[in-house]
């Protein structure tokens, strides 16, 4: 049994530590951390000299080549980690020894055992967990899980959600090419961008992936990682969710992303297009269930201010999530559980890619 995480008082500072900074997303983060009262970055670390001098600065903060370095010149609250997933691990354990709560970028690790490895650390040494599952926290998903839940289209049926977000090129000119490299990433699209549609469609249905079917497409050989990543996956409750996760968007769609997600019951359907940092999203309601069926088309708007930073809105709500948590010993809305049940489909996904069969999900 793990230590009980320790509060920390409303009138403390907490200070953080950005650990990793070949990624995309620790610049895309600081606003967040800005935006966030009684919360300040305190310094960074990297081994490369270029991203160390360039970033610290940006935001003029001391950054280390080393994890050892910085703990040892800094007593940081939050470690938030975006190391190369196969590092992520063996950093968090030193973080969470040192008393750091730990922000774990997802998917936190190139596998299911090195998440739950994270997961023991932190009961281990007593501090709070979270990973960036962040689409759980976006108005839009809240209202449309609540929909779900209270039987607007009746029994769950089926689902399907697409995800296609950039090109490989991006992680090359955003310093993180480990990106393309499954020894270091875990996997491609699938692994990096899947896990959030799994997470988001096991949080809305409050259930869980018994089995899956998947196969995997390679474009570009000159790495070992898919391009593009399609997978089957039949829930507790009977639904069967397919999936549709692509590294092969067009530079000209909006924002770089194709976003969709879908659910179908006996009663009606209900789909969202995310418009991601946009500033409007709406979800479409039809059905037959009698409140709703006087309108039975029913788009349900959103206004969303603009926030700076990383996933917008629902990237401040995560951080502030996460603060309050902290701040309150109390557990996040998204544990590092969370990210060990989303990577163990997705290893049974490619596990599914090579037998061309159906494989359980290991528990």
């Amino acid at each position: 049994m793990g230590k009980i995480p320790v509060k920390h008082a409303a009138k403390d500072e907490l200070k953080v530590g950005i650990i990793g900074l070949g990624h995309l997303h620790p610049r895309a983060y600081m606003p967040l951390f800005t935006a966030v009262p009684g919360v300040r970055v305190v310094a960074a670390m990297d081994p490369s000299p270029s991203l160390r001098q360039e970033f610290g600065a940006e935001f003029n903060i001391p950054v280390y080549a080393s994890l050892d370095e910085l703990l040892a010149a800094h007593r940081v609250d939050i470690a938030a980690i975006f190391l190369p997933h196969a590092d992520c691990p063996a950093a968090a354990e030193v973080c969470a020894r040192a008393g750091a709560h730990l922000m774990v970028e997802k998917p936190m690790a190139a596998d299911a055992g090195g998440a739950a490895r994270i997961v023991r650390a932190a009961q281990r040494y007593g501090v709070q967990l979270t990973t960036g599952y962040c689409w759980r926290l976006h108005p839009a998903a809240i209202e449309f899980k609540r929909l779900v839940q209270s039987n607007a289209i009746g029994r769950m049926i089926g689902a399907e959600g697409r995800c296609a977000a950039g090109r490989l090129q991006r992680y090359i000119e955003g310093h993180s090419p480990w990106m393309l490299q499954r020894a270091r990433s875990g996997g491609g699209p699938m692994f990096n961008l899947g896990v959030h549609w799994i997470d988001l469609f096991r949080w809305i249905l409050e259930e869980n992936v018994v089995e899956v079917s998947g196969c995997n497409v390679h474009v570009n050989r000159r790495y070992d990682i898919e391009d593009n990543s399609m997978a089957l996956l039949r829930f507790s409750g009977g639904a069967v969710v397919t999936l549709n996760i692509s590294y092969t968007v067009p530079d000209a769609f909006p924002h770089g992303r194709d976003l969709y997600l879908a659910v179908r019951g006996t009663l009606g359907c209900l789909s969202w297009a995310p418009a991601y940092e946009g500033e409007r999203d709406e979800i479409f309601l039809c059905s037959d269930h009698p409140d709703y069926r006087a309108s039975p088309r029913r788009h349900l708007g959103f206004e969303l201010p603009p926030v700076r930073g990383y996933s917008g809105i629902m990237g401040w709500n995560y951080v502030t999530d996460f603060i309050a948590a902290i701040r309150n010993g109390s557990p996040p809305a998204i544990r590092g559980e969370d990210g060990v049940a989303a990577l163990r489909v997705v290893e049974a996904i490619y596990r599914s890619a090579q037998s061309r069969r159906w494989e359980r999900v290991r528990r």
